[in-house]
């Protein structure tokens, strides 16, 4: 059970609910803050003075004046008009995170919203009700306003959820559930859909994903290495120390240590290795202190309001700009300039160890019998695609802003589409390490097991034996080969393999 507070969510807390489901709890003080600006709220909606989104109009429509009988269905009525996202759905566990930092975000009490919205949406988190929320439409501006009000809707009983991959009325899972819909009062429908959750949620859980993947590349370039019969002077910890960038330094110092005391330093042939060998230091530290310059950013995001108007408790009711996406926008960037560029050095990796010009001996293509045999050929062939793709897809969302609501939104973050794309740039990083994985595994039993570091033959008989991938003798179907590798690069804790 995680406590929400709106002060001290991670990354962390993010994964274990929204992808194991743990269970949520509302910090007891901070619904007490909560009550307070609510107050406010209700009286300032009871008065003349126009106040946005509360009995005004919204964005172009501001100047509009709401009168006090319909101010409850201006709030309906803002979801029904902003909810029109298009394309696939987001999966569940990002829909999951989204509501979960709606909560969060929420429960700061400068929104104004009642306990009973928060709690709602605890709800739904605690009993897996998820909402249906295609994954177009939002640029960032008021926050993901199309993603958030699809979930909103849901709390209100109308839209539609998502069970089984099934798309379903939510006042049928509702009724299934027992759980009463939410009626909305004064300020709560705008409330409910102003933020960067939903970007924000896609962005916070592939950055905690790509933090193990970094690592997961350390460890098969440790692999690489060997195979490759690199130069042990290359990972003297004196290199990083007069280029002290910290990321630099933590990769060396975990390479060193999965590698040390390995045989094929002895046999000292070569000066020097290329860079995708030589400079994994350099590279992979840079990708892991910009992953580090995201995670900074984000944790910040994700315990900020970013509503608008927000509330304070000596009665200022304030218009601002929060719910503006620039930040999660730079943040999903530079993560995918960071990925693309970890998937590029891997597939440098591969090829070298393919070819026997570059392999320091080792067969064309990692195959016994060739000819008849192509052996890993075509593995790399996937990989450039991959990087290919990786490529086109890191040009910066950030840049790209579209005015929007008649030109009132004339500069827009573009987050969400940062996040979309950061998603299959991940993806396809995943899968180009798991095919290194492979080439290094097949290098490394032509070499033979012996040439591995005490600890990488521990880990290589414990994890990577016959039976999980098996040895490749002849040609085959590879497919199943890249599917045990990429869930053993997911399901492994690789900084702390060692």
């Amino acid at each position: 059970m995680i406590r929400v507070d709106g002060n001290s969510l991670t990354l962390d807390d993010i994964f274990r609910i929204s992808v194991n489901k743990e269970a949520v709890v509302l910090d007891g003080n901070a619904l007490s803050f909560v009550e307070k600006t609510r107050h406010i709220v209700e009286e300032k909606a009871s008065g003349e003075k126009p106040i946005y989104g509360i009995n005004t109009g919204v964005g172009k429509l501001s100047e509009i004046k709401i009168p006090k009988e319909k101010v409850e269905k201006l709030q309906v009525n803002i979801l029904y008009s902003h909810a029109v996202g298009v394309g696939r759905p987001l999966s569940p566990e990002c829909v999951r995170a989204a509501m979960l930092l709606r909560v969060n975000t929420l429960i700061k009490g400068y929104s104004g919203v009642r306990p009973v919205v928060i709690e709602k949406l605890a709800e739904f988190l605690n009993k897996n009700i998820v909402p249906y929320v295609p994954e177009k439409g939002s640029v960032g501006a008021s926050g993901d306003l199309a993603p958030l009000a699809h979930i909103a809707l849901a709390l209100i009983g109308e839209g539609w959820c998502l069970e089984d991959n099934k798309k379903i009325l939510c006042k049928d899972v509702l009724d299934e559930k027992g759980v009463l819909p939410l009626r909305l009062k004064a300020k709560e429908g705008l409330a409910l859909i102003n933020g960067t959750q939903a970007s924000s949620a896609i962005i916070s859980l592939l950055l905690k994903k790509s933090l193990n993947l970094l690592y997961a590349a350390n460890f098969i370039s440790s692999v690489v290495f060997i195979a490759q019969q690199g130069v042990w002077e290359e990972l003297d910890e004196r290199i990083s120390n007069i280029r002290p960038h910290e990321g630099q330094r933590k990769v060396a110092d975990y390479m060193r240590k999965l590698v040390a005391d390995s045989p094929v330093f002895k046999k000292r042939e070569k000066v020097q290795d290329a860079y995708s060998i030589r400079c994994v230091p350099q590279v992979h530290g840079a990708v892991l202190d910009l992953l580090e310059f995201a995670r900074k950013i984000m944790e910040v995001e994700i315990n900020s309001t970013t509503d608008n108007p927000v509330v304070f408790e000596n009665g200022d009711i304030i218009s601002n700009g929060n719910f503006h996406g620039q930040y999660p926008a730079f943040a999903g960037d530079i993560i995918a300039i960071a990925l693309t560029t970890l998937s590029s050095i891997s597939d440098r990796r591969s090829f070298r160890l393919l070819t026997p010009e570059l392999s320091s001996g080792l067969p064309a293509f990692l195959i016994k019998n060739p000819g008849v045999n192509s052996g890993l050929m075509m593995l790399q062939v996937t990989q450039a695609s991959l990087v290919a793709q990786n490529r086109i897809l890191a040009s910066p969302a950030s840049v790209h802003s579209i005015p929007t609501s008649g030109d009132q939104e004339d500069s827009v973050s573009q987050s969400m589409n940062s996040a979309l794309k950061l998603r299959d740039i991940y993806e396809n990083t995943l899968n180009t390490l798991a095919i290194e994985l492979l080439i290094a595994i097949s290098a490394i039993r032509i070499r033979g097991i012996n040439n591995l570091s005490p600890k990488l033959r521990h880990i290589f008989e414990t994890h990577l034996s016959t039976a999980y991938i098996a040895d490749f003798e002849n040609d085959r179907i590879y497919q199943d080969d890249i599917m045990k590798a990429k869930k053993f690069i997911e399901n492994t804790d690789f900084l702390n393999i060692i």
